[in-house]
């Protein structure tokens, strides 16, 4: 298992951890891809740095293959020209280059794979975090839906509760009350009124009578003309 491998399992188990935890899921998700997009920022630090020493290897064991090649070159030169200790000393150098290659070449090929290793899981970090990228809106929306819900039920949790429901039964009583303290005030207005009336028309006339009398006396005293 790659470093990179064991860091995504660790921020995986930290997320699960958190989400437990997390009062906001939102601000958690954004904290996590914050956390994971600076992962990636230093497993790319960390690649660079790899791909840097596998370049260098590479640089170095071209350099001795082409010293290499240039000795051997230089070693038949010499031998055309009839200078046999010259091509030998040609050799030997070529034979301190052969050997310097041979081990800059093991090298590289190591550091090499190394570098594709960490490029492997470099890219699978990214293809993680976009994953969770992606997903993050899903999870937001979610979460937004839950937490809605959970407000409308606490809001909804005391309606048709025997306590509202007694409310309600008291509230009316009262009204009924209020009513028929109300009725029983105006029946009683009226009857004080009735009362009030029939007095007030002792001693009173309307004015007909009178009027008729005033007619009677005046005919009586036009028959007596």
């Amino acid at each position: 298992m790659g470093i990179f491998k064991r860091l995504r399992d660790m921020t995986m188990a930290s997320i699960n951890d958190l989400l437990d935890k997390a009062e906001d899921p939102v601000k958690m998700l954004n904290q996590f891809l914050r956390d994971m997009e600076e992962d990636i920022l230093e497993a790319e630090s960390a690649v660079a740095k790899q791909i840097a020493i596998e370049k260098k290897f590479k640089q170095q064991y071209e350099e001795s293959e082409e010293m290499v090649n240039k000795r051997t070159e230089q070693a038949m030169k010499a031998l055309e020209s009839g200078n046999e200790d010259l091509a030998r000393r040609a050799l030997q150098d070529k034979k301190e280059h052969q050997e310097r290659f041979d081990e800059l070449k093991r090298q590289y090929d190591v550091a090499k794979t190394n570098a594709d290793q960490l490029r492997n899981q470099l890219s699978e970090m990214k293809d993680e975090f976009s994953k969770m990228k992606n997903k993050k809106d899903l999870l937001v929306a979610r979460a937004e839906t839950a937490k809605a819900q959970k407000q409308i039920n606490q809001a909804m949790s005391g309606f048709g509760t025997d306590n509202a429901a007694k409310g309600f039964d008291r509230m009316s009583e009262k009204v009924l009350q209020m009513e028929a303290e109300a009725q029983a005030s105006g029946e009683i207005r009226a009857k004080n009124r009735s009362l009030d009336d029939e007095l007030d028309q002792l001693g009173k006339s309307d004015g007909v009578d009178d009027e008729l009398a005033a007619l009677k006396a005046k005919l009586a005293e036009k028959k007596q003309s």
